[in-house]
Order: C-alpha cells, then sequence, then structure tokens
C-alpha cells in the first residue's frame, strides 16, 4: 500500500478532523466529554483507520480498516446532525461539514471496492 499521506482520501479526512477540532472548541463545557470527545474520537478514527490499513499487508487487512474508516465516517456524520440540532453549530457549518462528508464518503467507498478487487 503507498504512503497514506499521498492518498487524497486521508488529506480529506484530515481537513475534517482539523475542522471538527475548530467547531467543538465552542460547545458548552458540559459536553466536554459527552459529545465533544465522541465527535473528536469518531473524526480522527477515520483518519487513523486509513493510516493503519495502510499499513498492512494483505488486502483482506487493508480492507478491513478502510471498512473501520467507513463506519466512524458514519458515526461522525451522526454527531454533525446532533450538534446542528443541538444549536451548537449554524446549518451553514452542518452543511459544510456535511459535504465533505459525502466527499469522502464516496472516495473511501471506490477504494474499498478497489482493495477487495485485488
Amino acid at each position: 500500500m503507498q504512503n497514506y499521506k499521498d492518498l487524497k482520501v486521508w488529506q480529506k479526512s484530515h481537513l475534517i478532523v482539523l475542522k471538527v477540532y475548530q467547531l467543538t472548541n465552542g460547545f458548552p463545557k458540559s459536553e466536554v466529554y459527552g459529545l465533544v470527545s465522541q465527535y473528536r474520537r469518531s473524526a480522527v478514527s477515520v483518519s487513523a483507520n486509513l493510516v493503519e490499513g495502510c499499513g498492512k499487508y494483505s488486502s483482506n487487512d487493508i480492507a478491513n480498516f478502510f471498512q473501520i474508516a467507513l463506519g466512524s465516517l458514519h458515526e461522525s456524520e451522526y454527531y454533525n446532525l446532533l450538534s446542528k440540532d443541538l444549536a451548537y453549530i449554524s446549518e451553514e457549518e452542518y452543511k459544510n461539514l456535511e459535504e465533505q462528508f459525502r466527499e469522502v464518503k464516496a472516495m473511501l467507498v471506490a477504494l474499498i471496492k478497489t482493495v477487495r478487487n485485488k
């Protein structure tokens, strides 16, 4: 597998992590151990599982880690919706991140299919 830093999907997922950290800095202190922690953890998990998958040798192992990354991405999408519904982020911030999630999801699904077909 190639260096994870060369993967466009990793680059885009890393930008999501940075955005999630920026947004959650403004959440209420009561959410530090709740939504803030969960949202950050799930966002980081996407990028981290891409990195770990790139360190594996077999296509099966690589695809499994990429699949975990996809699950974490779905989890992050929910936390984005919850953040909007709780009025912690604006509609514009929500839509902006939602678009980034869709883009990364499409790239990740395509990557998983490619790896599984090797």
